[in-house]
Formats: structure tokens, C-alpha cells, sequence
């Protein structure tokens, strides 16, 4: 993290800092006072919810649990009068319910304590970044609702190019939407030109399907950004992306055509849709369009748990979902304006960069060893299937640790998994480490590794702990493994 940058975006920015835990808080304020440019500090939820309706911040960072009013009743209630304002909550419980009730308020990301300064400093830098730009975005829109008095036409054009912006910066958040948008734009204009509307019902369907998804831009990162299968509760969120895309688009005159179109492409042909269920000839002509080709770029797209599938089988699946996901009229232009395409094989929900690549493991690193968990093993390895990055994977299997956590007690049981799992991470860059099973670890590499020198490291570490262990080896090109539960065998 560049800390030069992170204090030029947050040099402008107040925030409110609300910890009961005085050592925590006096440490963080200290640290957060060299970013910011003036940081409030608050001791609890009842006196933070008392600043944040008396003074106006940039950003407000929460602990969760607290005294007199706990962190998410705290964000509740700023919510009813400020909806608009970042928040970042602190805790050392992930899994706790108040943690789930502060994501369901919308919070803009999570810090997990005890700090790791590196991952502050990147969640502080993507809200900073965020705050910036929507306020270089509101500026300007302000700027250009001044210029409509003078030229209507030149502010059209230009806050058209800012919502497009919008959906460029929505879209470049997760590496998995990037071009999502112009995607299926492309196939909405083919099938509407197919089926013989208008070029300006075709325009219309265009700029639709090209802002479809401009209301994610409220969705939290902590679920828009998160590569696992979503929960019931994170899938409820991320339809509220509809609602929100309608209002935004409905605000704004040159776009209110555009907003019915837009909040049903998620309905269905038989009525099993949402936000509203409609079905049939209810559904919007246009929309129907753009239902059908938001489905078929998810179909053309690997995704984490799922590969693409070529034209051939997305159009074989439109046909087969005729007159149930989709209207058969659309579906059979579909057949002929989409049966000569060609998608790029590279367009995939895994990060492409290291930026990405770091964001992207915000969610599958193993708190404890801090390796990458099973999890993250289960996307590369299915991912191998196709891309042939790894060929070789090793398991150390920990033998009688069950034993040893009850004999020496859990926190002895942790030191050893991280200083094991540091071993394996330190000797081979070039190799990822993961761990497995609680007690488990892997290793994947491209090239077969001579592990002679980190195995005299790990014997040694065993030997202090009275542990043993044994390897095993498996080449990728001979055994076809897409999961974790594909190796239990290799346990026994």
C-alpha cells in the first residue's frame, strides 16, 4: 500500500472513531490522526450515535460490541437519518450476529481485529477512493445541472458519459462484472434487431441494458465482491440492486424510460422472478429481451464454481428454458442472432491483477495460519481443470493433533498450525499453501518442488511438538481433482 496516497486521499476527510476499548482506541486514533483531517472519537454506541447526529462526517469506523448501545444498533439508527454515509466496522468475532446485522445495514467493509495494518490500510484506501469520487461525481453533476440553462443538448451528452462512468467504476469493483454491462448490451441490440423493433426502441434497450446494473453500486463490497456462493441472506441484498437502479434511473427525466425496463430484467417468463413475480405479456416487451441476455453472458462466463459454456450449450439451454425463464419469441431470435458469436475465453470471475488478486483473497485467507483456506483450494483446483496452472499438489498430513489440542490446549494447537503453514509459505514462492481438513495442509506448484530443505524445518517442528506427520504426493495432469472432497481418500 502506498501510505503517500492513502494520506492524500483521506487528508480532506473527517471521521468518527467509536471504541470502548481505551487502549484499542487511544493506539488507532493515534494512527488514524496521521491520515485524516481530524478524527472524533466516541466510547460508545449511545455517545457516537449522539456526534453523528450533531456534525457531519466523511466516514465512521465502529466496533461492534460495545456498552450502553452496541456498534450495529448504532449504525441502525444513523441509517434512519443518514443513509448516505460510509461506515467501517471493527471486530474480532467474523461470525457473530452482530456483524450480520451491521452488513444487512449496509456497511462499506469490516476491519478484523487485532489490526493488520496492511489490511486496514487497504480497506481505509478503498473507502477514501470511494468517498473521493462520488464526490468528484456530485460536483460534477451539480456543474452540469447548472449548465442546462445554457446548453441542454452538450449536458445530455455529458451526463450521459458520467453514468457511464458509474457503471465503468461499478463494474471494475469486481473483476468478475467487468464488461458485464457492454456485453449484453451487445446481444440485447442483436435480438432486438433480429425481432425488427425500431432503431429507436433498439437505442432504448441499449442504454437500458448498459445502466442495468447501476444500482450495485449501494450493494456492500462485503457482498458484491465476496467470490463464494452467496447465503440467503447476502442473495436478499444483492436483489435490492433492482429497486435501487429503478429509483436512480426514475430520478432522472432523460432516463425514466429506461427505469421499467430495467427493474424487471430479473423476472421470469413463468412468473418465479423478482422483485414482483409478473409473468408473460406483464413483463415489459424490451425487458424480456434483456432478461434473456443477462442469463446468457452468465452462462457464457466461468465462474467460481461453475465453467462456461459455449454458444452451442447456452443456446441449447435458452431453448430448453423457453416459456419458463423466457419469453419463446425472444428465445428464438436469440437462436439466430447469437448462434455466430464469439466469446473471449478469458472472461472469468478470478482476479487478473495483483490488486485484484489481493482483494480477491480478503475472502479466502485462513485467519489462523494466514495461508489461503480450503475453500479458495476448491476455486483454483476446479479452475485447473481448464487452465492447466498447476501440476503438481503435496498434503502434509498432521497425524494425532485432536490429541495434542486436548492434552496441550487449543492456543498450543494453534502455534503449530501457523508456524507450520509459515514454513511451507516461506520456502516456495512460487507455490501456493492452503490449509485443509482443520489440520491439514497443501501445496500446489507448476513444477514438481524439492521440499528436502523445508521438510528438515518441518521435522524439526515436530519433533519439538512431539507430532508426526507424512507426505503425499499427487500429479494434477494424471488425477483429475476439482474439489477438496475429491482427496479424503489420500487421509486414511
Amino acid at each position: 500500500m502506498n501510505i503517500k496516497e492513502l494520506k492524500n486521499l483521506c487528508s480532506d476527510l473527517n471521521v468518527l472513531y467509536v471504541e470502548d476499548d481505551i487502549g484499542i482506541q487511544k493506539t488507532m486514533s493515534k494512527y488514524l490522526k496521521k491520515l485524516f483531517l481530524s478524527v472524533t472519537l466516541a466510547s460508545d454506541g449511545k455517545e457516537g450515535l449522539s456526534f453523528a447526529k450533531a456534525d457531519k462526517f466523511d466516514l465512521i469506523i465502529t466496533d461492534l460490541s460495545m456498552p450502553k448501545m452496541n456498534g450495529s444498533d448504532m449504525i441502525k439508527a444513523i441509517r434512519e437519518f443518514n443513509t448516505k454515509v460510509p461506515i467501517v466496522i471493527t471486530t474480532a468475532h467474523v461470525d457473530s450476529d452482530y456483524l450480520l446485522e451491521a452488513i444487512k445495514a449496509h456497511v462499506d467493509g469490516y476491519i478484523v481485529k487485532p489490526f493488520d495494518y496492511e489490511l486496514l490500510n487497504g480497506e481505509l484506501y478503498k473507502v477514501a477512493e470511494k468517498i473521493v469520487k462520488f464526490r468528484e461525481n456530485f460536483s460534477y453533476k451539480h456543474h452540469l445541472q447548472d449548465l442546462l440553462e445554457k446548453q441542454t443538448q452538450e449536458l445530455e451528452e455529458n451526463y450521459i458519459k458520467t453514468i457511464y462512468s458509474m457503471i465503468d467504476l461499478i463494474e471494475e469493483r469486481d473483476s468478475y462484472t467487468a464488461g458485464h454491462s457492454k456485453r449484453v448490451a451487445f446481444y440485447c441490440m442483436l435480438i432486438a434487431k433480429e425481432m425488427h423493433y425500431s432503431e429507436d426502441e433498439v437505442t432504448l434497450l441499449h442504454q437500458a441494458a448498459t445502466l442495468h446494473d447501476i444500482g450495485k453500486i449501494e450493494t456492500p463490497d462485503s457482498v458484491l465482491l465476496n467470490p463464494n456462493k452467496l447465503n440467503d441472506i447476502e442473495y436478499t441484498l444483492i436483489q435490492e440492486h433492482v429497486s435501487v437502479s429503478y429509483k436512480f434511473l426514475n430520478a432522472i427525466p432523460m432516463f425514466q424510460n429506461l427505469a421499467e425496463i430495467v427493474y424487471e430484467h430479473h423476472e421470469r417468463y413463468d412468473g418465479s422472478g423478482y422483485p414482483n413475480g409478473i409473468k408473460g405479456d406483464e413483463i415489459h416487451p424490451l425487458a424480456r429481451i434483456l432478461i434473456l441476455c443477462d442469463a446468457f453472458d452468465a452462462m457464457t462466463t466461468n465462474r467460481i464454481y461453475k465453467g462456461h459454456k459455449n454458444v452451442s450449450e447456452a443456446l441449447e439451454e435458452l431453448r430448453l428454458l423457453s416459456a419458463k425463464q423466457f419469453d419463446p419469441e425472444v428465445v428464438t431470435a436469440a437462436l439466430v442472432a447469437l448462434k455466430d458469436i464469439v466469446i473471449e475465453e478469458n472472461i472469468n470471475q478470478l482476479p487478473k491483477t495483483k490488486l485484484e488478486e489481493e482483494r480477491f483473497a480478503y475472502f479466502y485467507r485462513d485467519t489462523l495460519s494466514e495461508i489461503y483456506n480450503q475453500s479458495y483450494l476448491d476455486v483454483v483446483l476446479a479452475k485447473n481443470l481448464y487452465s492447466h496452472d498447476f501440476h503438481h499438489l503435496i498434503l502434509f498430513l498432521i497425524h494425532g493433533f485432536s490429541k495434542f489440542n486436548e492434552e496441550k490446549g487449543w492456543s498450543s494447537g494453534d502455534s503449530v498450525l501457523h508456524e507450520f503453514a509459515q514454513t511451507l509459505e516461506t520456502h516456495f514462492d512460487e507455490a501456493l499453501a492452503f490449509r485443509v481438513f482443520g489440520d491439514d495442509f497443501v501445496l500446489l506448484s507448476k513444477e514438481k518442488l524439492d521440499i528436502s530443505g523445508m521438510k528438515k524445518v518441518l521435522d524439526k517442528l515436530m519433533q519439538k511438538y512431539q507430532l508426526i506427520y507424512d507426505v503425499k504426493y499427487i500429479n494434477l495432469e494424471e488425477e483429475k481433482i476439482a474439489k477438496l472432497s475429491d482427496m479424503t481418500f489420500l487421509r486414511h
